[in-house]
């Protein structure tokens, strides 16, 4: 099944009273635990990389693009629907390189830059990735993050609407309670700030800080127009226990091949693996994507605009 567009995707679940979910991958066991996860569950699903991370200063150097977008191949060989992010970049230079190396949509971080740069950076990534059929997110507002203790910037519901309007992006992402990296816990979501901001905005309404995020008020926050949550955290937590625990029973000199790259029930990787892959069954499920592939089955051969124009108007039938 080809790649399908994010804006599709959104669009169908809005439909279908559903959120899709963002699992970000970090490798390839990462990568393929997400993919494997949504296939076996029939799940509609989106996953990519983070570019900031991939840029991070911490980072001896940046990592080459290339490598991750050379796991489009396996996406579009899916058996479900399947959309290709780059995700929380605020680097044009990084987004051309993914529109030209094929993610089909991108998401632009406002973090680290003031407002009228930010809205002039959207502006022009929309314009180029809209020409390549490629979906742009971006947010308004700005997560609390737990790693560094920044405090939260909540969403302004009509600065929403005129930037949406202004920028013509596809999905928006908003601060109203979502927490960054949170480790422990759950953050409280203001279903009220979320209801005000839907009543001012059409286009599919996202959710970052998706592994603080209850799972009780999943439907809530889906009537609200929430069609998109993130997450990450939490994957990756799964994915170190499970490795923590495999590789406690390595000791040299024993032969390192059975924990790592073998396949087998010692497999740092394998655990890594089924650990991540089992968490993401627990998303979908929560999120009521679980069974849907179907519904957007249709998608498989159309992108961008086209695709989402279509799915609404044949949900009108």
């Amino acid at each position: 099944m080809p790649l399908v567009s994010m804006n599709g995707l959104l669009a169908e679940a809005q439909c279908g009273h559903y959120a899709v979910c963002y699992c970000e991958a970090w490798s390839l066991e990462s990568f393929q635990a997400v993919v494997e996860a949504a296939e076996e569950l029939q799940s509609p699903v989106i996953t990519g990389f983070n570019g900031g991370f991939l840029m991070h200063p911490g980072r001896a150097k940046p990592e080459n693009l290339a490598y991750c977008a050379a796991l489009r191949a396996a996406l579009c060989s899916a058996t479900v629907p399947v959309a290709f992010l780059l995700n929380e970049t605020d680097s044009f230079e990084q987004i051309e390189d993914g529109v030209r190396l094929g993610f089909n949509s991108v998401m632009v971080e406002n973090e680290h830059l003031g407002w009228d740069e930010y809205r002039q950076l959207v502006k022009q990534v929309v314009k180029v990735a809209h020409s390549q059929d490629v979906a742009v997110e971006a947010q308004i507002g700005r997560l609390a993050n737990s790693a560094d203790h920044s405090a939260a910037e909540p969403a302004d519901p009509a600065t929403a609407r005129a930037f949406v309007e202004e920028t013509e992006i596809d999905a928006l992402a908003v601060a109203v309670g979502n927490v960054h990296i949170l480790t422990t816990g759950t953050a409280p979501i203001d279903l009220g700030a979320l209801e005000r901001i839907h009543d001012q905005v059409k286009v599919p309404l996202v959710l970052h800080g998706g592994t603080g995020i209850p799972l009780e008020v999943a439907r809530s926050c889906i009537q609200l127009g929430v069609a998109k949550v993130n997450f990450g955290t939490g994957l990756k937590q799964a994915y170190l226990a499970a490795v923590r625990e495999k590789l406690a029973a390595y000791r040299e000199p024993m032969s390192p091949h059975p924990f790592l790259g073998m396949g087998g029930r010692e497999d740092i990787l394998v655990a890594g693996r089924e650990a991540v892959k089992l968490k993401v069954k627990q998303l979908l499920h929560g999120f009521s994507s679980a069974g849907k592939a179907e519904m957007v089955a249709t998608l498989a051969s159309a992108s961008g605009r086209a695709a989402s124009d279509r799915i609404r108007f044949m949900s009108r039938k």
